[in-house]
């Protein structure tokens, strides 16, 4: 009893991420109550959906950071304190 229903659970599984992944592709639009947002300020339009699903840059920072290529001692840290008794 209890291997059946495993191994009903274990074929439910793909099968619902098949069926979760086949929905139609469309472009989004407005509820039927709800409008777009305004335009921002000192902007004359307001932005087209795609514009407003673009992540921005604080969304995707680049990556900055060099990565070393060799071992350094690292500096003093102020905040490596020792604990207090």
């Amino acid at each position: 009893m209890g291997d059946s229903r495993l191994l009903a659970g274990l074929l439910a599984l793909p099968l619902a991420g098949l069926v979760a992944g086949c929905g139609v592709r469309t472009d989004l639009k407005p509820a039927l109550a709800h409008n777009l947002p305004v335009a921002p300020t000192g902007r004359p339009d307001r932005p087209a959906t795609a514009e407003l699903l673009m992540p921005g840059s604080v969304a995707r920072p680049t990556n900055s950071v060099e990565l070393r290529v060799r071992s350094e001692p690292r500096g003093d840290d102020p905040f490596d304190l020792p604990p207090k008794d």
